[in-house]
């Protein structure tokens, strides 16, 4: 299957890392993926709030975008198909919801979609410091399929910027969701 043909749904949920899930947004178009956005209630305040765009821009990145509290929207259904999901970034509600099935919206049902039907379901999970309870959902979620993947820095990159930072991230997860990074990613042995 080619890049082009990747169906690809992303979550944006209420944790601070929002310009993760919109450079991910970007990227996976200039790939030429189709996407399929939910951003919860708190995911767009923190767009608002982080980044200054309004959510007309960020839904504008996607090839579709659906409300939080539409349950009857596509993804909210296993016949729908994609190829993968991420959440980007992840919040530890997120995670709770996900990792004990409880899916009170559409972002939660869309992942939880991901893992019944066995599709790959990548969690950009952003939290510091990690409490018992965070660690045990993530490992209920990896149990279940789920790959927790928070964004850290590669520092071994020597990046200058913040954006370069961002990217190194988003083009990791690109790999994981089965999309080619193209040449932005910096492999150990390339530095």
């Amino acid at each position: 299957m080619t890049d082009s043909a990747k169906k690809i749904a992303i979550g944006i949920s209420g944790a601070s890392g929002a310009a993760y899930g919109i450079r991910l947004l970007e990227r996976l178009k200039e790939a030429g993926a189709e996407t399929h956005l939910v951003v919860s209630h708190w995911g767009e305040y923190t767009i608002t709030q982080e980044t200054g765009l309004n959510m007309h821009e960020v839904k504008a990145l996607a090839s579709a975008s659906y409300r939080a509290d539409d349950m009857a929207a596509p993804l909210s259904s296993g016949s729908f198909r994609i190829d993968a999901m991420a959440i980007v970034p992840c919040s530890m509600k997120t995670l709770a919801g996900i990792a004990t099935g409880f899916s009170e919206d559409l972002l939660m049902r869309a992942a939880d979609v991901c893992l019944k039907e066995r599709r790959p379901l990548i969690l950009a999970v952003r939290e510091t410091p990690l409490s018992r309870i965070h660690l045990d959902n993530m490992l209920k979620a990896t149990d279940a399929g789920t790959i927790i993947m928070p964004p850290m820095p590669a520092l071994y990159t020597n990046p200058t910027t913040v954006d370069e930072l961002i990217d190194q991230s988003v083009f990791r997860i690109m790999e994981k969701l089965g999309v080619d990074p193209g040449d932005g990613l910096i492999r150990w042995s390339e530095r």
